[in-house]
């Protein structure tokens, strides 16, 4: 079970995504730096108990190129040391008030992340609260209607384009994180074999829901 520390970070999370957001392909905002807000999210447990493992949903309330300000799903994992071979996903270091120096990755390129959210998808593990120690998330769904288990393993690097970012994973699965975020109902299409979908809040506090990951098992052909 991960304990939530309330302590402080240097620079804080949101001050590492304000510079990092902007060179990602499913950034929507213009030139100028975006103005991030958190705006929910959730948490899952590292069995081991060594990397930090949580979704953030950010709103860019710089973005005005909608009718709403761009909404993002942010993966990210936090660990005591750097992670071999993923020095493209870093997202930056920090500074715990607790823990000491924090490396933050892209969690989409971090087998921890990729195996926990498995598990959450397949029922195996809960949702955990963002912000609270010990207690669970009512607010994340999950379904799976597939054959047994999928393996964590990347057949390719995870691969970023202009709406989310998709891994190849062995028997032919992929399982796609949307970045760009819309309301949208729960439920996924009917070729999809589970996902997960959760709650975020809009700057004039709005609750909505929508899709933050897709499982597909066996050719979609």
């Amino acid at each position: 079970m991960a304990v939530i520390h309330h302590t402080t970070l240097k620079p804080t999370k949101l001050e590492l995504l304000t510079a990092w957001l902007p060179t990602r392909p499913w950034y929507t905002g213009g030139a100028g730096e975006p103005v991030l807000t958190k705006a929910g999210g959730f948490r899952l447990d590292d069995p081991q108990g060594e990397v930090g493992i949580e979704f953030m949903v950010v709103i860019d309330t710089a973005d005005a190129s909608g009718a709403d300000p761009a909404a993002y799903l942010v993966p990210l994992t936090y660990r005591g040391a750097p992670l071999d071979g993923a020095e493209h996903a870093l997202v930056g270091t920090m500074e715990h008030g607790v823990l000491g120096r924090r490396w933050a990755y892209d969690g989409c390129h971090d087998p921890v992340l990729v195996t926990q959210l498995l598990a959450l998808i397949e029922g195996r593990v809960h949702a955990q609260d963002q912000n609270t120690s010990d207690a669970p998330d009512r607010d994340v769904v999950r379904s799976y209607a597939g054959d047994g288990s999928v393996s964590a393993a990347f057949r390719a690097p995870a691969t970023d384009d202009e709406e989310g970012t998709e891994l190849s994973l062995p028997q032919d699965a992929t399982l796609r994180l949307q970045r760009v975020l819309r309301p949208a109902p729960d439920t996924p299409g009917p070729s999809a074999s589970g996902h997960v979908a959760g709650a975020w809040h809009l700057p004039d506090g709005t609750r909505v829901r929508g899709l933050f990951a897709v499982l597909h098992t066996g050719s979609r052909d």
